[in-house]
């Protein structure tokens, strides 16, 4: 069994593992982090950028260099752990030979889908006149400025895919259920759980009939709006692979949210406006309902409230249609009848109003003081781009930053002088350290795998040694571009027997308790299940031909010689002997049994746990005998 890091985010991981003839990729992240080393995409014409020069190559191109470390060609399945963890599928299914399934929730691929909509939609609304790609080879690449000259593998970096290329991918995933069986070419089991996360986020059992492996990711202890984790059937597994803990381990998700609410006040009091670069779906539904709690005790309930993205209105609609994936306490509300987020009722009274983008009615409509949430958190593209344009110059007005995935630091640079305030105030609900160490002591697997970040403190933080995975054994660290061999090997197979090869069988009681039966059978494998069948019966010879010939059976129908089973006693054997006429018999003890020397025959007889030699030179009648006394101690099966 090897495990296979193709990324080195562990929020955003790409594993696969090759187990039982089945190759299993685990989430397919797409580490967008390279966006910041880009000036940002504006949707109206931005002087200010426009007038930044331009860098000219004055070397010619040159091949880029390719390495591969796994031919993504002979996956068989992906597995998806939430929506998150699945924006590089299109890369992955349309561009590798990729000929597999795609496992994932109804949620995941709906809110995948809008995720990967939104991305799509906002690179081709703002298009490039020139493309350019000979600055990613490595001779030309270090002629550029910071921080492009010091990135890491640029030549890995691809243009956005298209929504036909999202379509395609995306019509290979099929739907699964919470506790779903599914089964991977009779070789191994995979199983979803709830994952505590996101609307239909799961961790993953991987199985066979006597090996199971746990997949974490991305996972939550909170009592959030998701349905809680499932942890109990995470016990017992040989191998857990853990990724996806939160980016923010000293930050309180709670504590978070009475700042970002806080802020939010001080903000709109003061007369500014409040700008907060968010993901379309996740922890946006969490920031509504805490502000619709917030409003009224505020004295914010005139304040226009603005969620603007291209999917802003499906978003808000799934999340009140996935109810069996929403808690306990959400689920409830929906047999009232009553909506599951209470972002319904702020769309009702029109405090909150929803806009695909800047243009159009939102142009007509908008007011200030106000707040609006929009993408992308990189500041890099999308409607941000604009109020960050638009509001950075007033000292009034504030931007928050919630989403972690982001230096806001680097996401702000290009927009530097900034009067804005700037606060940050990430929100990540995953497993902490902490909580992590008290699930796996509930669970006790054999073994832990999880990214090499998990086993040492954080590098600004180095004194942290809470901040860091510490479990005995010592998890097994991986990190990207590696291969791990993991650490147990298939000892067991599973065989099923026919019925009328069962009928056959005659059970012979060698312990009190414990029964044998010898085994004549043909072994038959399709799918990877194993089924022994009754040897064929040969075919009748006929008379005339019988006359001429011997026919000899083919080996494999040849009745096997019976099997001995048991013991043979040292003091009867010697009585045994003794009556036969073999008087003389020195006995030596050994660590194993005994060797008896028969010293007027000079043969040898060692009687050990595990079987019996008898040592007789040139004597047959003699080392016949012998062989006959001994079996009368043994049982033939």
């Amino acid at each position: 069994m090897k495990l296979y890091c193709l990324s080195g985010h562990p929020t955003l991981p790409c594993n696969v593992l090759k187990f039982k003839s089945t190759t299993i990729m685990l989430d397919c992240g797409l580490d967008t982090t390279s966006v910041l080393h880009f000036l940002p995409l504006p949707l109206v014409h931005s002087p200010r950028l426009s007038k930044l020069p331009g860098w000219i190559s004055k070397d010619g191109a040159v091949s880029l260099e390719k390495r591969e470390l796994l031919d993504l060609s002979t996956i068989d399945v992906i597995l998806i752990s939430n929506y998150h963890c699945m924006m590089a599928l299109p890369y992955i299914t349309e561009h590798t030979g990729f000929t597999g399934t795609v496992y994932a929730t109804e949620p995941t691929l709906q809110i995948g889908r809008l995720l990967m909509e939104e991305l799509v939609n906002f690179m081709e609304r703002v298009p490039k006149a020139q493309s350019a790609t000979c600055w990613k080879n490595k001779e030309i690449q270090r002629l550029l400025p910071g921080p492009v000259k010091e990135a890491v593998e640029v030549w890995t970096w691809r243009r956005c895919y298209s929504m036909q290329e999202v379509n395609s991918a995306l019509s290979k995933v099929q739907l699964v259920g919470y506790s779903q069986k599914v089964e991977l070419f009779g070789a191994v089991q995979v199983t979803p759980l709830s994952s505590g996360y996101s609307l239909g986020s799961s961790n993953w059992i991987i199985q066979s009939h006597y090996e199971k492996v746990s997949y974490v990711s991305g996972s939550s202890l909170l009592t959030t709006h998701p349905q809680p984790m499932d942890q109990s059937s995470l016990k017992n597994s040989d191998v857990l692979i853990l990724t996806g803990l939160t980016q923010i381990p000293t930050a309180n998700p709670d504590g978070m949210l009475g700042e970002f609410c806080s802020n939010l006040a001080m903000t709109i009091r003061a007369g500014g406006n409040v700008l907060v670069p968010c993901y379309s779906s996740g922890v946006i539904y969490d920031l509504l309902e805490c502000l619709y709690q917030f409003i009224d005790s505020a004295n914010l309930g005139s304040t226009p409230f603005y969620f603007i993205s291209p999917v802003a209105n499906s978003s808000l609609e799934f999340s009140q249609i996935f109810a069996e994936w929403l808690c306990q306490n959400k689920q409830s509300k929906v047999y009232l009848p009553e909506p599951p987020f209470p972002h319904a009722e702020l769309i009702q009274t029109n405090k909150l109003k929803h806009y695909p983008g800047i243009h159009g009615d939102f142009s007509n409509e908008f007011r200030q003081p106000c707040v609006v949430f929009t993408g992308h958190p990189s500041l890099r593209f999308g409607d941000v781009v604009h109020f960050m344009e638009l509001w950075g110059k007033s000292s009034l007005n504030t931007v928050i930053f919630t989403e972690p995935d982001f230096s806001y630091l680097d996401a702000l640079a290009p927009y530097q002088p900034l009067a804005m305030k700037c606060v940050y105030c990430p929100i990540d609900t995953r497993l902490n350290f902490h909580q992590v160490a008290k699930l796996l002591k509930e669970v006790q697997p054999l073994h832990v795998v999880c990214p090499e970040q998990y086993t040492q403190p954080p590098p600004t933080q180095s004194h942290r040694s809470d901040l860091m995975l510490e479990l005995q054994p010592p998890p097994m660290p991986y990190r990207r571009c590696s291969v791990l061999g993991l650490p147990f090997r298939r000892r067991y197979e599973r065989i099923q027997l026919l019925p009328e090869l069962a009928k056959s069988l005659v059970p012979s009681e060698i312990k009190p308790g414990i029964s044998v039966a010898t085994v004549s059978a043909v072994l038959h494998t399709k799918d990877n299940k194993h089924v022994l069948q009754p040897p064929p019966k040969p075919a009748p010879v006929p008379p005339s031909k019988k006359r001429k010939r011997v026919v000899e059976e083919p080996p494999e129908l040849v009745t096997p010689k019976p099997l001995l089973s048991g013991a043979v006693p040292l003091e009867p054997f010697l009585a045994l002997l003794h009556k036969h006429g073999i008087t003389e018999v020195k006995v030596e003890d050994t660590p194993d049994g005994h060797i008896l020397h028969l010293q007027a025959e000079d043969t040898l007889i060692q009687l050990e746990e595990d079987g019996t030699h008898i040592v007789c030179d040139s004597n047959e009648p003699l080392r016949a005998t012998l062989r006959d006394l001994v079996l009368r101690f043994l049982q033939k099966l």
